[in-house]
């Protein structure tokens, strides 16, 4: 493989003029379409295999025209001090309100309070209700701002009135904060890095150009693929972080070829072949762990996964052929690794001859740091493993849910609207269930109906429940069940498997089906599912990364070491975010107001986007390990080759990855908000703690044993050649020496 993508570097800086027109043609046939593609919503969500999607699907076709799984938007009033919404002036305001409300074209039902019983038992609270007939994702902005109108009209007649429910949740976007904020210190990371600003644009150049690409491609196939704004975003996460990284790599690889006296298109290719095949198989890693979202099948997790791992696909080929044609650009621009140092030294050595007094070259920070390690491996080691177990062990009360508007901040007009429904009706009336009762084989739907519905009365943490409400064949019914505890509570959650344990006796009984839905159900079920889906998604990603290692390291135990150093960061990562968002430890510094179960999606989205992050450091330290070893240095002395050539790099990669996701620690919105954290934290601790103490640690200790393969299985591998081997063979077929006029004059 290095050979190949040696000459593909050396063509690419030939030929730069025709590979950069092809990529900008790309990056227009991208955009052109993108802006002539319909508009898409944000994409549907379903859950198929759980029980409440399934309760959804049997209420369409029960109840056609009913809008089972349509928004719901809340209106809560509260009288002022003294008064009560029974009086005469407020029940008009609410009257006014509801039938503001009725003139949407998405309405499907506004619910009078007077009528509804919903009204609280002091009279100060009142709520209206308005359904939709469509998701709350795909809600018109035009039918949002209506909702939100509403609220403020009957709030300037003096009452207290807040807007809730989950047609407001997808007005919440991400912006583009995060970016801005993510390129401002990648640019400063670069520059400090690479010595200058033009090798400090090509990262940024080029890593623009991927996202756009990528992003403009999912706009433009959004509608017929029914993709949304979440995998764009996802993508441009990952396709930003990636791409810079890339693209540092091998620019960084290449000044290091200049430094050791190659023309500037050998160095290209050179670069190409030996970075370039770390950049193909770091980005493979990454692939394999978006795109294997789709083991948890949800529809709109392998939709974002496969998105993003497109979007990293086009990084990788744009490093390996518009990062040499651009280096070809940049020509002299460009200076060696470390030239001012050399120069440093030059002149030091003049210092010597005219009898100055010099000092030695002092070596790098990532020589310093390697040797180090390598002097003492078992104290870094045990306490590596053990800071990052300690960190880990919140991770073990882990509570998985989906945020509500009780996790919203309190400045919110959700948050407001739900605590008024809690303070006035209970916690419970913020996550109602729907019982959706088939009696199509019953005898007698109606005692079925009935059977149900007092047997749910009986159960522990039940308020309300309401009387079975029939659809015009009479064979389902639906009843609403209102909890005693907020819907995030495991309470809540018991309540729902209390109701579901009953269902076989139910059947037994009467041949009816009792089926538990609605939003809170739904989150219980997903939560549910993730959580199922984890382990065999960590299997399949784990195992396929370690054969691919095992290829690349041509080694059993560096493979194995990096798959339990990625798990042992993840593991600290989760810790962390259980510590701050669901224990509340430090949370005011990052803006944390609720706390409260960890996002169920956090885990499975941690494992599978930091784990490919996690084998990108390690393919590009380790391979240089891997390089030296093999032509020729001792096991410890490649270690601390490698970290003298990499661990610059990797520290810089690292950095801007945590720049980028951490700049979405400001959000306003808790998810987002978890999210950069978790993400930020998960490379920090993989990064500086599992790759820079316990990877040199572990292979010192390790030495030779490191890189041991059997023999059978050394024959049965491809041999891929990440470390270049087969461009030594070049050198051995080229003339030995450089000509006359390249000679470089050094006084002595």
């Amino acid at each position: 493989m290095a050979t190949f993508l040696y000459k593909l570097g050396r063509l690419a800086f030939r030929r730069r003029h025709f590979v950069v027109l092809i990529w900008v043609a790309l990056l227009t046939l991208a955009g052109v379409g993108a802006a002539s593609a319909p508009a898409a919503g944000t994409t549907s969500f379903s859950i198929p295999g759980t029980e409440a999607q399934k309760a959804f699907d049997l209420l369409e076709q029960r109840f056609p025209g009913a809008s089972a799984d349509g928004a719901t938007g809340r209106i809560v009033f509260k009288a002022p001090e003294g008064e009560k919404m029974t009086d005469a002036d407020n029940k008009a305001t609410v009257a006014k309100t509801v039938k503001a409300l009725g003139d949407g074209s998405e309405v499907v039902s506004v619910t009078d309070p007077y009528t509804t019983n919903a009204v609280s038992k002091d009279g100060t609270v009142a709520y209206t209700s308005v359904r939709y007939d469509v998701p709350g994702m795909e809600l018109a902005d035009s039918t949002r701002d209506a909702l939100e109108a509403a609220g403020e009209s009957a709030r300037d007649t003096g009452l207290t009135v807040d807007v809730g429910g989950d047609a407001l949740e997808a007005g919440a976007e991400m912006g583009a904060t995060g970016e801005i904020i993510g390129l401002a210190l990648a640019a400063v990371v670069l520059v400090v890095t690479l010595g200058s600003l033009v090798a400090a644009g090509l990262p940024l150049l080029t890593a623009i150009i991927g996202v756009g690409i990528g992003v403009s491609t999912i706009t433009a196939l959004a509608n017929a693929l029914d993709l949304g704004d979440t995998t764009s975003t996802l993508a441009l996460m990952i396709g930003l972080a990636v791409g810079i990284d890339y693209a540092l790599f091998i620019v960084s690889r290449y000044r290091a070829e200049l430094a050791e006296g190659r023309g500037r298109e050998e160095a290209a290719g050179r670069a190409t072949g030996t970075a370039g095949s770390a950049v193909v198989f770091a980005g493979l890693t990454v692939v394999i762990a978006l795109a294997g979202l789709a083991v948890v099948n949800v529809p709109m997790l392998t939709k974002m996964g496969l998105a993003a791992a497109g979007t990293v696909v086009v990084a990788v080929l744009i490093a390996l052929t518009m990062i040499p044609a651009m280096l070809g650009y940049a020509g002299g621009k460009i200076r060696p690794a470390n030239e001012k140092r050399k120069n440093k030294n030059k002149a030091k050595a003049k210092d010597k001859v005219t009898g100055s007094p010099g000092k030695p070259a002092r070596p790098n920070m990532g020589t310093r740091w390697a040797s180090f390690v390598i002097r003492r491996p078992a104290a870094v080691l045990l306490l590596g493993v053990v800071g990052l177990g300690v960190i880990a062990v919140p991770a073990t009360q882990l509570e998985l849910g989906l945020p509500d508007d009780g996790s919203q901040p309190t400045s919110t007009t959700q948050r407001r609207a739900y605590d008024l429904l809690s303070e006035g009706f209970g916690p419970g009336f913020n996550g109602p269930l729907m019982i959706v009762v088939d009696a199509e084989k019953s005898d007698d739907p109606t005692a079925a109906f009935t059977s149900v519905a007092d047997g749910i009365k009986g159960l522990k943490d039940v308020v309300t429940v309401t009387p079975p409400a029939p659809n015009k064949a009479g064979d389902t019914a639906t009843i609403t069940v209102i909890p005693d505890s907020k819907p995030s509570s495991t309470q809540t959650e018991d309540l729902v498997h209390a109701i579901r344990g009953q269902s076989a006796d139910i059947k037994a009984d009467t041949d009816a089906e009792v089926l538990v839905t609605g939003t809170t159900a739904m989150n219980i079920d997903f939560s549910q599912k993730l959580n199922d889906a984890l382990v065999p998604y960590l299997a399949l990603v784990v195992g396929l990364a370690f054969l691919l290692l095992i290829v690349v390291f041509r080694s059993i135990l560096v493979p194995l070491k990096a798959a339990l150093g990625f798990l042992l960061s993840v593991l600290a990562a989760l810790g962390a975010v259980v510590a701050v968002f669901q224990w509340g430890w430090l949370a005011g510094l990052i803006g944390v107001e609720e706390t409260g179960p960890i996002m169920s999606m956090m885990p499975i989205f941690m494992v599978g986007v930091v784990f490919g992050l996690a084998m990108d450091y390690e393919v590009f330290l380790v391979t240089r390990m891997r390089e030296a070893y093999v032509h020729g240095e001792s096991p410890s002395q490649a270690v601390v080759t490698g970290f003298r050539h990499s661990a610059r790099v990797v520290v810089a990669a690292a950095i801007i990855m945590m720049a980028v996701f951490g700049g979405f620690i400001g959000a306003s919105d808790s998810m987002i908000k978890m999210i950069g954290f978790g993400l930020a934290i998960a490379v920090f601790f993989d990064a500086f703690v599992v790759r820079m103490a316990i990877v040199p640690a572990v292979l010192a200790l390790l030495g030779k044993k490191a890189w041991w393969l059997p023999r059978w299985l050394d024959r049965a591998l491809p041999n891929v050649d990440v470390e270049g081997e087969g461009l030594r063979a070049l050198d051995d077929s080229r003339p030995k020496g450089p000509a006359d006029e390249d000679r470089e004059l050094i006084p002595a």
